[in-house]
């Protein structure tokens, strides 16, 4: 196993891009707002996670085995 050394702020990120597309996919799943509200919260944060998930992964290759 290797050791990924994180800053605070960096794992932050992380931690908050992961949620936004899972938060954005639970609302393209869930039921409970109306069809136009619902679709557009959900897409906008699923896109919004899967566009910083770049940058998040650049993190995490980039400070791998230091």
């Amino acid at each position: 196993m290797k050791k990924i050394i994180l800053s605070p702020p960096k794992l932050g990120f992380i931690v908050g891009t992961r949620a936004a597309a899972a938060f954005g996919i639970g609302l393209l799943v869930s039921r409970k707002f109306s069809d136009s509200q619902r679709k557009t919260l959900g897409t906008f944060l699923l896109s919004l996670g899967i566009v910083t998930m770049v940058p998040a992964a650049f993190f995490v290759f980039r400070n791998r085995g230091r």
